[in-house]
């Protein structure tokens, strides 16, 4: 652990990020990045995914939120980014793609059924939930999140349940956080120049059409 070297990065990130906010803005910021320092301090964060928590965080922030990140949501749950203005509320959760080695023979289904117990679990503590990924990733968005939940077969849930059920059984998703979950946005990252591009589910399914397609991801 390098208190330091991590400290000074995500100063340099905070003061490259502040130009994109007003002025009265930049303490929400700030705010961001001592919670940041401080979590690191116990070894709960690693410098490249703070990078991509104070990018999205400044997106927020510009738009009117206070932000909060690493927050207790549930008795299970912590999510990335939790976000509040005015009487709603939105959670971003950020996904790089990372699989552990336990699942490098089976590292889509094992990927795409984390996406899907994400959106299943998170979306129900929030108004707004949307997932987050760098601009060299790929997140595999299951059809069924496209849909609005009256318009979601039994079958098409259970299909769902039954992949989330292979990785996740303690505790199971549960079939009405399934039939019931949204995803309002995809976030794509720009690491580089610092900035984070809003995307409706549907258009960012358009955008990766052909590459799902050729990956042979149906779900």
């Amino acid at each position: 652990m390098d208190l330091e070297k991590f400290r000074n990065d995500v100063y340099e990130v905070t003061e490259k990020l502040s130009k994109n906010l007003k002025e009265s803005d930049l303490p929400k910021l700030n705010y961001v990045r001592q919670q940041l320092i401080e979590m690191y301090q116990k070894n709960l964060v690693k410098i490249n995914h703070s990078v991509l928590e104070l990018i999205c965080a400044t997106t927020l922030i510009a738009r009117g939120h206070s932000v909060e990140v690493e927050k207790q949501i549930s008795d299970i749950l912590v999510c990335d980014l939790f976000g509040k203005k005015g009487d709603g509320n939105t959670i971003i959760e950020i996904e790089t793609g990372f699989t552990p080695p336990d699942h490098a023979l089976d590292t889509i289904d094992y990927f795409t059924a984390r996406i899907m117990s994400k959106i299943a679990r998170y979306s129900k503590h929030c108004t707004k939930f949307s997932l987050a990924t760098p601009v060299i990733g790929l997140v595999p968005i299951p059809k069924i999140f496209l849909m609005p939940p009256n318009a979601r077969s039994e079958s098409d849930v259970k299909k769902v349940k039954d992949l989330c059920d292979r990785y996740y059984k303690n505790p199971p998703i549960q079939y009405s956080d399934i039939l019931n979950a949204h995803l309002h946005s995809i976030y794509l990252i720009n690491i580089d120049k610092g900035f984070a591009k809003e995307l409706d589910p549907q258009g960012y399914v358009d955008l990766t059409h052909n590459l799902l397609q050729r990956s042979e991801i149906e779900y």
